[in-house]
């Protein structure tokens, strides 16, 4: 094991082992080395290249896991939205307005993936501290982050529940009490 003075000087450190070696090892130019030399910042941009592909990987996963998430919570608004019919009707007839109804369903919808979001947020805390556990790897979980997963589960209730609340919203309230 050798250690350059600094990066500036890694290169040269390289090349004057490498002759040190060679003189040592009695070995002639050009014939074949019975040695290695290996520079440990290859080993660590490797590493870096690693993290940063698992770390592509995991945000690619995360996104389709939200996507599918957001894909589940519209298609239960919309039974929601055809089960209701006949309120929503009735809410219009006596006086609702199509944003009070739009305003309503978008809660619920938000709700839903806020609670959804919660869950996660606790099932991958407590599956961190298991993994933490038997691995011995540190864990670090920043309220930032738990914030940001929070706000980005309820980002999805809106954005996947805007429509089944705006199918709602834009009812007619005569076709909606007719409803069966």
């Amino acid at each position: 094991m050798v250690q350059a003075t600094s990066a500036e000087t890694l290169k040269q450190a390289e090349v004057e082992i490498d002759r040190l070696l060679s003189q040592r090892h009695h070995l002639r130019p050009g014939q074949e080395k019975d040695f290695s030399i290996r520079n440990l910042t290859e080993l660590l941009s490797a590493q870096q290249e690693t993290a940063r592909t698992m770390s592509w990987l995991l945000r690619s996963i995360a996104f389709v896991s939200l996507v599918v998430g957001g894909i589940g919570i519209m298609n239960i608004m919309l039974v929601s939205v055809t089960e209701r019919t006949r309120e929503v009707g009735i809410r219009m007839a006596i006086g609702a307005r199509s944003r009070d109804i739009l305003g309503q369903f978008l809660i619920e919808a938000v709700v839903l993936s806020s609670v959804g979001g919660l869950v996660g947020i606790v099932a991958g805390i407590a599956t961190a501290h298991i993994m933490a556990y038997f691995t011995q790897w540190p864990v670090l979980i920043t309220i930032p982050t738990l914030v940001g997963s929070f706000l980005i589960a309820g980002a999805v209730g809106v954005f996947f529940g805007f429509y089944p609340a705006r199918k709602a919203a834009q009812l007619n309230p005569i076709e909606a009490l007719r409803y069966e």
